[in-house]
């Protein structure tokens, strides 16, 4: 596909649980801007040493965790994918974030005595993505709950065997990509075969929560205060007995996704040779390029995947049109996905609900281009 490191990785998805716009754009700019350049200049000291001091004159830990640090990730994310910061530089920045986090827990005005139920916070299986979990699990620390944050990907059978151990009233459970929405399945209706309710939330989980519901999740929250103010309402609903995974999306009787997904190695190793064949330029790729380029395979094939599992053409249209701007961010022609996507498909035509989801994307992706295009001109 492409010669340079585009970076398609997992790192660069949107987080999740994270702050609404309504209340980032009350935080002090101010504030923001010192924390986002102290971020940015890798300095821990500073970053702390700024935010403990908001909290001694007075600012909320709850609104300094989702309107400054959460709004400084998101936009560590946003300059990643326009180019502007490289991977490393996004490692750092996300790193210190994450200590400042617990500096504002650890601070007197965050720390109180438990005086609600016990939550059980965890990332999908899959789900390296902790952050916004964290920030979840912090601000429901300090409206009163008693949280067990579990981390990053947590396997449902770990779960669930925690869950036995300690009984809570609920999982939380987040997510930022949608390719772990096969593991998301799993763990909801492993949660809910022991009788706790799940909550989820984040980017994997689609625009308004559309994936949660299709998975049959108890209830979803677009961010975490919602979260947080949704399980303060009272109970979720308890998990319906019997429930199966199976019963949620009756498309996988056709056994497309499975047998994609487990194609995956095969199907990367297919096109990248054939690409090579068409494109003799590939041939003079360095060890990088090659590696980078598999891997951008690899990932257009998760997402082909998971557009397979939830029966949703659009989920896989959404992630070609980001890749696109990705690309474009950093000088690759976007269109050098389409000669991918025809090869893909022949390699699985004898797949009718695959064929569909390849066609539509390419389609999506062309229109865009094509007035992207028009709009250049």
């Amino acid at each position: 596909m492409s010669p340079h490191d585009t970076g398609l990785a997992p790192a660069t998805a949107p987080a999740a649980f994270t702050a609404t716009t309504t209340h980032r754009a009350a935080a002090s700019e101010e504030l923001l801007a010192q924390v986002w350049e102290s971020v940015m200049a890798f300095d821990e000291a500073a970053t702390v040493g700024t935010l403990l001091r908001a909290l001694d004159e007075g600012t909320g830990a709850e609104d300094l965790l989702l309107d400054v640090i959460a709004a400084v990730q998101g936009r560590v994310g946003r300059e990643w994918a326009a180019n502007r910061i490289t991977v490393a530089q996004a490692h750092a920045a996300t790193a210190i974030n994450d200590r400042a986090v617990a500096a504002v827990a650890l601070h007197r005005s965050a720390r109180g005595e438990p005086t609600r139920g016990r939550i059980t916070v965890a990332c999908v299986d899959g789900e390296w993505h902790a952050l916004p979990a964290r920030l979840l699990a912090e601000v429901l620390r300090i409206r009163g709950w008693h949280v067990d944050y579990l981390g990053a990907q947590v396997p449902a059978p770990h779960l669930v065997a925690h869950l036995h151990r300690t009984g809570p009233d609920a999982v939380a459970l987040s997510g930022s990509l949608a390719t772990r929405l096969p593991a998301a399945h799993a763990a909801i209706t492993a949660c809910q075969a022991v009788g706790t309710p799940v909550i989820v939330g984040g980017a994997a989980f689609g625009p308004e929560g559309r994936y949660a519901r299709l998975l049959g999740a108890d209830a979803w929250a677009p961010d975490a205060r919602a979260a947080a103010d949704e399980l303060a309402c009272g109970p979720l609903p308890r998990p319906r007995p019997g429930h199966q995974a199976v019963d949620d999306l009756p498309h996988l009787d056709d056994q497309e996704y499975t047998l994609v997904a487990r194609s995956r190695p095969r199907l990367v190793r297919a096109v990248f040779h054939q690409l090579e064949n068409a494109y003799p330029a590939m041939r003079t790729y360095t060890a990088v390029q090659r590696e980078r380029t598999a891997e951008d395979l690899s990932h257009v094939v998760e997402f082909l995947a998971a557009a397979l599992y939830t029966g949703d053409e659009e989920l896989f249209r959404g992630f070609l049109l980001w890749t696109a701007g990705v690309l474009d961010a950093r000088g690759v022609p976007a269109a050098s996905l389409l000669p991918a996507l025809e090869l893909l498909e022949r390699e699985l035509q004898d797949f009718p609900r695959t064929t569909a989801t390849l066609r539509a994307g390419a389609a999506g992706l062309t229109r865009t281009l094509l007035t992207a295009a028009g709009t250049a001109e």
